[in-house]
């Protein structure tokens, strides 16, 4: 590959993009195993156990995502600023700090799970907080890489030029740093303690990181169809407005479960799932305003990403979370694979799409500039990725779903919450069958992350120059 044409920020946005991919990759991985285990427990029993692939599926999950963000920031910065990067160098420093930090963590994870907690455990192995079990050198790594990414970030901008997508990428940076914070302190009171997790694992993913990929969203509308500034700047404002409004008190239908009042769950229920709604207004409205002007593409594998991204956000953040969020279905649904279905559906469709929409923003560039339209040679492998990436998210949330419902229905309807209404609902056979869907779905997911790395590895290589949409 040709990186003369990229700019420094573009530069290291590519490392990040690399180390996505890779992560990406070892998560797909990772969740096959623990499906697989799901299904038949004694697979690697006591070699790599469930608990560990588990961990580490989630965790590469959350890493790959991170990655994905500081990459597509740092790609458009130059762009949108008008002006080079400021901290070239310690923007590749925090790249290197936290490749090797997640590559330690992850060796500990995968070599280092037995034996006592303790003070050293906690920071050197294991903090055993579910979905952040990263020990606390790496917590505290991870907040002062983001501390340098929003330094050179904001002074890059205040070098050169504001416009309202960097005003809000820069203040929600500044929040992605400090909201991870909530996940680093204890409390022995455990609705406390449980209180500040929800920051981290709820906040600080589905506020921080949805006005994150808003910002993306917008810059991206406007290199691949040509979106008026006014429109997409007008719907991110929207969706700050819903993150302060709506986000927060989306917590709600947590806190209910950790002992605070009743009303958290009605008030969490009603709000949670108002997000995502500007995202989808804004990739309408700029379509329409460019159709009007005779619409053309530049890129149609992104296009069709940062289309699955806001149908995807606003199906799977939006209408799967509001319907099991609402406080009459909670009741029956919470900590079910109902809850599993909402977060497969949500992440795939909010993150997921809008780092490989940017995957393909980069790699269009590295290529020269060139079309990526309709004359785009080999164009069926990113059109199989796409496919197979999305029918294997759908079916894996349906599959999920309906062993969700068999659970609430069993476990929480006719046996009342009880061990015999739980055992009696993992052994149903539904429930056993649709684990085997997700399963099928999963090794679909995972051939078509494949299928995008190869096309992504191979794109434009031979195509024209001069390929028109």
């Amino acid at each position: 590959m040709a990186f003369a044409n990229l700019n420094l920020g573009q530069k290291v946005s590519v490392k990040y993009f690399i180390g996505a991919m890779v992560l990406f990759i070892a998560q797909m991985v990772f969740g096959l195993l623990a499906g697989i285990q799901f299904i038949q427990p004694e697979f690697l029993y006591q070699i790599l156990d469930f608990n560990v692939t588990r961990m580490v599926h989630i965790n590469a999950m959350i890493i790959w995502l991170l990655f994905g963000f500081l990459g597509s920031v740092y790609w458009l910065v130059e762009d949108e600023s008008g002006t080079s990067l400021v901290g070239y160098k310690l923007a590749n420093i925090g790249f290197w700090v936290l490749s090797i930090a997640v590559t330690i963590v992850v060796l500990v994870y995968l070599f280092v799970q037995v034996g006592s907690g303790t003070q050293a455990s906690l920071w050197l192995i294991n903090e055993g907080r579910e979905y952040i079990e990263a020990p606390r050198w790496a917590d505290i790594g991870i907040v002062l890489v983001m501390l340098a990414f929003f330094y050179n970030i904001a002074a890059t901008f205040m070098k050169g030029k504001w416009s309202g997508i960097s005003g809000v990428l820069v203040l929600d940076l500044l929040a992605l740093a400090g909201i991870y914070l909530a996940g680093m302190f204890y409390s022995p009171n455990i609705s406390m303690d449980q209180f500040w997790w929800w920051w981290v694992v709820h906040l600080w993913v589905e506020a921080t990181w949805e006005v994150l990929v808003a910002c993306i969203m917008a810059w991206g509308l406007m290199k691949t169809i040509n979106a008026r500034r006014e429109i997409v700047t007008t719907w991110l404002y929207v969706e700050v407005a819903l993150m302060f409004g709506s986000g927060i008190l989306g917590l709600g239908h947590h806190y209910f479960w950790i002992g605070t009042p009743e009303y958290w769950l009605t008030i969490g229920g009603f709000f949670s799932a108002l997000e995502p709604v500007p995202l989808v207004a804004m990739l309408v409205h700029a379509v329409y305003d460019t159709g009007t002007k005779n619409l053309k593409v530049s890129n149609h594998p992104a296009f069709a990403w940062f289309i699955a991204h806001v149908f995807g956000n606003f199906l799977g953040a939006g209408v799967w979370g509001f319907f099991q969020t609402l406080p009459q279905i909670n009741l029956y649904t919470h900590g079910t694979q109902w809850s599993a279905s909402h977060g497969h559906l949500a992440f795939f469709g909010a993150y997921v799409t809008i780092n490989v929409a940017m995957f393909y923003m980069a790699i269009q560039k590295i290529r020269g500039g060139q079309i990526f339209g309709s004359a785009l040679v080999n164009k069926y492998r990113w059109k199989t990725s796409l496919a197979l990436l999305n029918i294997g998210a759908m079916g894996m949330t349906i599959a999920l779903l309906v062993a969700g419902y068999q659970q609430a229905f069993i476990e929480r309807a006719v046996e009342g919450s009880t061990w015999s209404g739980f055992f009696e609902a993992q052994t149903n056979l539904t429930f056993i069958a649709s684990m085997n869907w997700r399963l099928l779905f999963g090794v679909l997911m995972t051939i078509g992350t494949f299928v995008l790395a190869w096309d992504l590895l191979t794109i434009g290589k031979t195509n024209d120059s001069k390929n028109t949409t």
